[in-house]
């Protein structure tokens, strides 16, 4: 069995109450920092294909740069391809923090989903 990845940013305190969470319920994973190695748009194109996740929902939609690029109104004109190297092009345009299991990814931390695809609670 593959250990749980979470894809966070440190510095951000949906992350670090993600990592508490997990650490809390003893449950071994991995931490990649999404700044300094974001996720490629291969690994976002499977994610989507194990379902549970939507290419729209795998956007920092609250985050300055996604703001700032003004990609609510550029979304709609876009390709999936596009989008997906957007997202690949800066780790700070990507929803966090992010689950990777075996058979499901999920993007943001709600403490019921996350219990669901690591099989506790």
């Amino acid at each position: 069995m593959q250990i749980p990845v979470l894809i966070w940013y440190p510095a951000c305190s949906t992350c670090k109450r993600a990592h508490a969470w997990l650490t809390g319920q003893g449950i071994p994973f991995e931490t990649r920092d999404i700044k300094s190695e974001n996720p490629t748009a291969e690994e976002m194109a499977h994610w989507l294909e194990l379902g549970g996740i939507s290419l729209k929902n795998l956007f920092n939609v609250t985050g300055t740069l996604y703001r700032s690029m003004g990609l609510k109104d550029k979304l709609k004109d876009m390709t999936a391809e596009e989008m997906l190297e957007l997202l690949a092009s800066d780790g700070m345009l990507v929803k966090r923090p992010i689950l990777v299991t075996e058979k499901k990814v999920i993007a943001g931390f709600r403490e019921a989903d996350w219990a669901r695809a690591l099989g506790i609670g």
